[in-house]
């Protein structure tokens, strides 16, 4: 049975992504086991699967605004420091907030 819709959690996690949920699901989910495949210690895989699962997570909200979410993702791909993404995050929902107020809302 092949899926022929890729659920919104899905769409944007990383080929690796998705290979390390396979050998978590494929290891019964432990991550000892992941830990001794990878060649790291457990501390790393239990860091890996928290920034995967918050991903999901991010994914699934959609309520959020996309530049929002660029930010978030690029903070948890590691392309961004935290600080910078909070300061970037910060800036824009201030703007925005300015904007509505303001009345120049697009």
């Amino acid at each position: 049975m092949s899926i022929e819709i890729v659920p919104v959690w899905m769409r944007d996690l990383e080929e690796e992504d998705l290979t390390f949920i396979k050998r978590f699901l494929l290891s019964s989910g432990s991550l000892k086991e992941i830990a001794r495949q990878y060649g790291v210690t457990y501390p790393t895989v239990r860091l890996r699967l928290d920034r995967l699962i918050q991903k999901i997570k991010m994914a699934e909200d959609f309520s959020e605004e996309p530049y929002v979410a660029l930010i978030k993702r690029l903070a948890l791909d590691e392309k961004l420091d935290f600080d910078t993404a909070k300061l970037l995050i910060k800036t824009y929902r201030q703007q925005e907030k300015g904007r509505k107020q303001d009345g120049n809302c697009d």
